[in-house]
């Protein structure tokens, strides 16, 4: 097993290399991707959850026999490294490992990774997933910390002298998007913004959404990405 890839398609956008630490996820966002890719059922993504086989060791292996050093490494894609609920010591080792080998990590996470602040710097990333407001992700997010927690968790991490970032993505309601972003350069060092895709979001006029976080992003003079997805809707309208 090489835990440790480098990203491809649309995940390039993320990071040198990544690392998927868990089996599965239990904070049971209904639009997750994860369980298609992985070719699993639902239910058994969501209800296992463990580290993957000797995850932390192989990781180590890999780091000394590949020398990879300078990176930043991504945490993660097709789980999250603070999974609600479980025993995350995984995270925290492999974090350790990571960074004894002079890497860094970008975290992104529904959860709280704020036991392992300890172990970040400042060129390393807390980040978030923000896509809607607790209301909405009380049956959107069941398993997951709720967004206003995130937040404050994020920032702590930049009191700590932590970079952050947001992930703005899936989008499920626009306008607490709009409302959030319109503070994030007090919380976050970046941000990504994507639309929901694979689902329908009815009456969302993803131009003007993304142009008007466009615009809003250059007034507060943040640091953003507009995913690939949102971009060309941009682009059609135009």
């Amino acid at each position: 097993m090489k835990p440790i890839y480098i990203p491809k398609g649309k995940a390039k956008e993320y990071g040198d290399y990544a690392i998927n630490i868990y089996t599965g996820c239990p904070h049971r966002c209904y639009y997750c991707f994860a369980p298609g890719v992985l070719r699993r059922e639902v239910e058994k993504f969501h209800g296992c959850v463990e580290p993957r086989e000797n995850i932390v060791e192989e990781v180590k292996r890999q780091l000394d026999r590949e020398a990879i050093t300078g990176k930043t490494i991504h945490l993660c894609f097709t789980c999250d490294p603070y999974p609600g609920g479980h025993d995350t010591n995984a995270t925290r080792e492999i974090i350790k490992a990571v960074k004894a080998a002079g890497n860094h990590v970008q975290i992104l996470t529904k959860g709280d990774g704020s036991r392992d602040f300890d172990l970040l710097d400042g060129e390393d990333w807390y980040g978030v997933t923000i896509s809607c407001w607790d209301g909405m992700a009380h049956e959107a997010e069941p398993g997951a910390v709720l967004p206003s927690e995130r937040v404050e968790i994020a920032a702590r991490a930049k009191e700590a002298g932590i970079k952050t970032w947001a992930s703005f993505e899936p989008v499920l309601d626009p306008a607490l998007v709009l409302r959030t972003l319109d503070a994030s350069k007090f919380i976050f060092d970046k941000v990504k913004i994507g639309k929901l895709n694979y689902h329908p979001l009815p009456g969302v006029n993803w131009a003007a959404f993304g142009h008007e976080a466009e615009l809003l992003c250059c007034q507060r003079g943040l640091d953003y990405y507009i995913k690939d997805s949102l971009r060309k809707e941009m682009e059609a309208a135009k």
